[in-house]
């Protein structure tokens, strides 16, 4: 259970496991920056058994949680709101604790997407496609919804799965077609695509990148690059990181909590690089 640490205002990351997470790295440099320097920010490894128990023994200094897996889900019975961003996925990563003591659930992942491609200059598609079918490619249907006019094809291997991603679509109001993962090459094409999958899983793809490849989000930041990211960059294509995703929906969880806009972006990159590079 945790412990009051100081006389200030409290905030962690929850899953497990948890060791990975660079949240505690991302949101100390931010209150660094910010001046906040009665603000700390821990990690706890907590899974779905032991999150109720957790939450109940919090107190008044907490101020909000980050929440990775198995968590996103689980939270969701223990809320007293859910915004309708956390909703339309069925999965919230921010949890904000009111002065009142009310639980306020959020997902900041989505609009982190949209974020980190506006930043490299992608504010509307007209098609994308997506690999992969877990919950990150749900997410990555919710910012496509907010970006692409268009149709969305989703590389899945089964049925199974690619009935979810359809059923996604239909949730989500985007228009969702499925293809075998067999033929996951011909995304390549598409002007913007988004990798959603476990680490070693797209590089045999990285071999079918055409000549001039539009843009490339993948969702992974250690190890960077992937060798599809890296022979992406290398044909001249744009890449948007997995720390790039990480980074924007830590500056919105560290504006819902402290309340204070805009969070210091720079900076938190800066020390999300740095960690990254020293592992």
């Amino acid at each position: 259970m945790p412990t009051r640490a100081t006389d200030g205002r409290r905030a962690a990351v929850l899953g497990s496991p948890i060791a990975h997470s660079l949240s505690p790295v991302l949101h100390r440099a931010a209150y660094d920056a910010a001046g906040l320097t009665d603000w700390s920010y821990d990690s706890f490894d907590v899974d779905e058994a032991a999150l109720p128990g957790f939450l109940d023994g919090l107190g008044p200094e907490w101020a909000g949680l980050s929440l990775t897996m198995p968590l996103k889900r689980a939270v969701i019975p223990l809320l007293d709101e859910i915004s309708d961003t956390a909703a339309s996925v069925d999965a919230v990563n921010t949890l904000v604790l009111t002065e009142d003591g009310r639980r306020l659930g959020d997902n900041t992942d989505i609009p982190g997407m949209v974020a980190a491609l506006r930043e490299h200059g992608i504010e509307q598609v007209d098609s994308a496609a997506v690999l992969g079918a877990g919950a990150t490619a749900s997410s990555a249907l919710a910012a496509l919804a907010r970006i692409c006019t268009g149709e969305v094809v989703a590389y899945v291997r089964s049925e199974a799965r690619a009935a979810e991603m359809r059923q996604w679509g239909e949730r989500l109001d985007v228009e969702v077609r499925t293809a075998d993962w067999a033929d996951a090459a011909e995304a390549l094409r598409a002007p913007l695509v988004i990798a959603t999958t476990p680490a070693g899983t797209t590089d045999a793809l990285a071999g079918a990148v055409p000549e001039r490849p539009a843009t490339l989000f993948d969702v992974l930041y250690d190890p960077w690059p992937t060798e599809l990211a890296a022979r992406w960059s290398m044909f001249g294509g744009a890449v948007v990181s997995g720390l790039d995703l990480l980074v924007h929906q830590a500056v919105l969880q560290f504006e819902q909590m402290t309340g204070r806009a805009p969070g210091p972006l720079d900076a938190m990159r800066h020390a999300g690089e740095k960690a990254l590079a020293a592992r």
